[in-house]
């Protein structure tokens, strides 16, 4: 447990930066296991009353200020491009001993930039940087719904600078929301494995259904196999572009590995080599079996 006076999660003053799909999930989930002061920060003052209408925030705020400087957990929602922005205008309004955790879906960029902002700064606040692996296909405070988190992988950056009892804090909040498991990675681990994970899914995803050539009306003849695989072509070209750059590195590296393996299945097609077919449908099979 937490050991700067407060020593129960309902006591916590929170904070959450960005009121979409999972800002107002991580409201709502917040609101469910009994957090009793939730504060919401957003430029829509449509999108805050509709929180406070919902009741899943407290009190909704266009200005920074006021419900950082009480704020025992910040919850930084926003898009990558605009954390950084968001850091240099409010780091001094922090509450000392706070504690500052995100949910971006890159690391390394983000932390390179809000670090030196952070060790520069008078303020003790501890930055966990994490990432909810759940989200929707939608975005707005309309279509939040904090059941999403629930079975969900979440993973948080090892780092030393964070305080054990902060991270045991949080580890126990985010269990309680409903995720199944809190993994620890570096910021150099996690952008890999969520460049092969994440984004290389979305970009095949993007991809298949951006390459039918619309000769059939093709939604009158798809079944299960190509609604799963398209789910997440339905997609935030905002964010998604922000993380797909901000990553485009270990990305890059990932579509590669993609394309040798689809490269594998084209050749054995052009020999006719069935044997290959099959061999590589038996890893397949045998790998997606692991998977939950």
């Amino acid at each position: 447990m937490m050991k700067n006076n407060l020593k129960k999660i309902e006591d916590l003053t929170v904070t959450i930066v960005g009121l979409g799909v999972i800002g107002g999930g991580f409201a709502q989930s917040l609101k469910n296991i009994g957090v009793k002061t939730i504060y919401g920060i957003d430029i829509d003052e449509e999108t805050l009353r509709k929180a406070e209408e919902k009741k899943i925030i407290t009190e909704g705020f266009v200005k920074t200020k006021d419900p950082l400087k009480k704020s025992d957990l910040v919850v930084v929602t926003l898009y990558p491009n605009i954390v950084k922005s968001f850091f240099v205008n409010n780091i001094e309004n922090f509450k000392d001993g706070a504690i500052i955790t995100d949910v971006i879906g890159i690391k390394g960029k983000i932390i390179e930039e809000i670090d030196p902002f952070i060790e520069k700064s008078e303020k003790k606040i501890d930055f966990i940087f994490g990432h909810p692996m759940a989200g929707r296909e939608k975005r707005g405070i309309d279509f939040a719904d904090s059941r999403v988190f629930q079975n969900a992988n979440y993973i948080l950056i090892k780092d030393k600078k964070n305080k054990k009892e902060n991270l045991d804090l949080l580890s126990e909040i985010i269990k309680k929301m409903g995720f199944k498991s809190v993994s620890f990675l570096t910021a150099k681990e996690h952008d890999e494995i969520i460049a092969f994970t994440s984004q290389l899914t979305h970009a095949i995803a993007v991809s298949l259904v951006n390459s039918d050539n619309q000769k059939y009306d093709t939604n009158r003849f798809i079944g299960d196999s190509f609604r799963d695989l398209t789910r997440i072509a339905k997609i935030n070209e905002d964010l998604w572009s922000e993380l797909f750059l901000g990553n485009k590195e270990n990305l890059l590296k990932m579509i590669q590995q993609f394309e040798n393996e689809l490269d594998i299945i084209k050749n054995a097609l052009k020999n006719d080599d069935i044997g290959t077919l099959k061999e590589q449908f038996i890893i397949s099979t045998r790998r997606r079996e692991k998977i939950d």
